[in-house]
């Protein structure tokens, strides 16, 4: 099954409403040729009605980097998905490792996330990945499964096909280390044979998995030539709309 590749710009805690326009309106022109690649940015909050007006009547999506699991109530300073959605916001990214790490985030509680997004018709990214310490452990495998089963607990199997996993090695984001092709790809396959036991081979045969951690243009084609890597969710590099483009058209 050919799966359209789906490369994702997380700009995290950067650029304000006029330096998001400008950006999303420099990658729109960079990638204005392209069409055999799904292109997502993901903005800060504020920055998502900008950047919303910016890539319209373009090919590029927009998708937000969290959201909240309940639809509205008393959660100060929490964003729900039918406010996103309002937005035409299309993808959240959900459990990056910034999000467990800093703000305690739970499998449990990104599992939930998912099922409220799907509810909406909203498409999750949802995070996985281990940190230096269990890698060196020898612990990718049981860390990364773990979170795998975690976070896909009990969804519908059509919405879980639908879906993008990030594998993003937490000793790899933003440090300029990248996993080698072949590093990811194990992962990677390892990703898509447990949902096809947790689920079926179709479901994980349709489903896009992504790495992240410091993909640049110049490894972002020997990454996505693995077969089971289909895109990648960019951080730092995708804060310039050459780099970001750079790696939208790594098979140019």
């Amino acid at each position: 099954m050919a799966r359209m590749p789906i490369i994702a710009g997380n700009w995290k805690m950067h650029n304000k409403r006029a330096e998001a326009e400008q950006l999303a309106r420099e990658v729109v022109a960079a990638t204005a040729a392209t069409t055999d690649v799904e292109i997502v940015l993901c903005p800060p909050f504020t920055s998502l009605e900008a950047v919303a007006k910016a890539i319209a009547g373009s090919r590029v999506k927009l998708g937000a980097q969290n959201c909240h699991f309940e639809e509205k109530g008393a959660f100060t300073g929490e964003v729900s998905v039918p406010m996103l959605k309002e937005l035409g916001v299309e993808y959240v990214i959900i459990g990056h490792s910034e999000r467990r790490q800093y703000f305690a985030e739970t499998d449990a509680a990104i599992n939930r996330k998912a099922q409220t997004l799907y509810a909406h018709g909203v498409t999750p990214i949802i995070c996985v990945g281990e940190t230096l310490e269990e890698r060196e452990a020898g612990r990718t495998a049981e860390v990364v499964s773990t979170q795998v089963r975690g976070c896909l607990a009990g969804l519908p199997a059509d919405k879980v096909a639908a879906s993008v996993i990030a594998y993003e090695p937490v000793w790899a984001i933003g440090t300029g280390r990248t996993a080698t092709k072949e590093q990811a790809q194990e992962v990677h396959a390892l990703i898509r044979k447990l949902v096809a036991e947790m689920f079926t081979p179709d479901v994980a045969a349709a489903l896009r998995i992504q790495y992240g951690g410091s993909v640049k243009p110049e490894n972002a084609r020997e990454l996505m030539s693995q077969p089971d890597i289909d895109g990648a969710l960019v951080g730092g590099a995708s804060l310039k709309a050459e780099s970001f483009a750079g790696i939208v058209n790594f098979n140019k």
